[in-house]
């Protein structure tokens, strides 16, 4: 949160009496004047907050909890030993999908807001800002459900995408990956466009768990060498398949991370990647994603709205439409499709069906170079 949501919390806070900050460049509570205290947490693991009793709860884009860590949440601010009269749990939130859970919590609240309210983005005469000129600009150009969300204001759903993800399925708390397990790593190139790295483990039944991802542009691909080998430090790293950029995988190969070329063939890899999200026979899917994944945060992606992780890639990887509108179901549009394409590989090296996977893990048998 320090370069995002803190900048203008500290901006604007100052005002009355700047706050002391404890906890260097990232802040772990400030002070003020009049003994009020602000403590910061992440809500990776919202049980951090349970031994608190808190007047206050305040959630920066709030569409990202699930309903489980708003409920939790709602525990910690109930009135008991606070100093206010109105202890309060409120947030912020960008429009997402129509079934989500803001939209049908029956005890929310709901205040809605336009792009014209902000005043950083407009003045009061309606007037446009110089900073609301970039943004909107920016804003305008999106295309497909995220225009829709972030510049229309819209709780919508997303139409034409290629797989059904449901975070709410799909993504699941953290947990430590056990060390009998598969662990293979997936690169998909890029730098004006993002380089992906993802981390995979699989289980005995043939699940795989995303743990770990770096997603980042404007960075070479020697810098994320070097990070690729410290981040999987004590690991044992099966295999590491990449896409064919022969350079590219030079480069990572001089530091010790040697790759096996992907399979890159689009239909037959998409099918299986659907077949990995559906439902199997124990009414489960044969992908997950891990929260916190993520390395560390693109501020270039965040500011020009784009995906930072490849979660937010599923709702804007999309089939091509035609002039009246229908998905032409042939080939997805090549845009927002980085991480898309690193998990497509992952699915077509491990296998397409479960047995597969399942069969695949005695590997660990088989006398090989092992990669740390």
């Amino acid at each position: 949160m320090g370069s995002t949501v803190l900048r203008t919390w500290e901006r604007i806070s100052s005002i009355r009496g700047k706050p002391r900050v404890f906890g260097g460049e990232r802040p772990e509570w400030y002070e003020y004047p009049n003994g009020a205290r602000l403590d910061v947490a992440g809500i990776d693991r919202p049980g951090k907050v349970l031994s608190g009793e808190l007047d206050w709860i305040y959630i920066n884009q709030a569409e990202e909890l699930a309903l489980g860590d708003w409920e939790t949440l709602t525990t910690r601010c109930t009135g008991r030993g606070a100093v206010t009269d109105h202890p309060m749990l409120f947030g912020d939130c960008n429009p997402g999908p129509p079934s989500h859970w803001i939209l049908g919590r029956q005890s929310l609240r709901l205040l809605h807001s336009a792009h014209t309210d902000n005043p950083t983005l407009y003045v009061e005469s309606g007037t446009l800002t110089d900073q609301g000129r970039r943004t909107m600009t920016i804003l305008e150009s999106l295309t497909g459900v995220r225009r829709e969300r972030l510049y229309l204001g819209k709780w919508v759903a997303a139409e034409g995408t290629v797989y059904e993800f449901d975070r709410g399925r799909h993504v699941v708390p953290r947990f430590e990956i056990p060390a009998g397990w598969r662990r293979l790593r997936v690169v998909d190139f890029g730098f004006t466009n993002p380089f992906v790295c993802q981390w995979w483990a699989i289980d005995p039944d043939g699940r795989a768990f995303r743990y770990r991802e770096i997603y980042r542009t404007q960075r070479i691909v020697e810098d994320h060498a070097r990070d690729i080998v410290r981040l999987s430090q004590g690991e044992k790293i099966e295999a590491t398949i990449a896409d064919h950029d022969a350079e590219d995988r030079a480069t990572l190969e001089r530091h010790g991370v040697h790759t096996i070329a992907a399979e890159k063939s689009i239909t037959p890899g998409i099918q299986a990647v659907q077949a990995r999200l559906a439902a199997a026979g124990d009414g489960k899917p044969r992908l997950f994603f891990l929260e916190g994944s993520l390395v560390e945060r693109d501020e270039q992606l965040v500011a020009s709205h784009r995906p930072v992780c490849t979660e937010d890639e599923f709702e804007v990887y999309a089939w091509p439409k035609d002039a009246a509108g229908a998905s032409l179901k042939e080939v997805p549009v090549k845009q927002n499709d980085h991480g898309m394409d690193a998990m497509r590989y992952l699915v077509a090296h491990v296998g397409m069906n479960h047995e597969t996977w399942a069969e695949a893990v005695p590997v660990w048998k088989t006398p090989r170079k092992r990669v740390f």
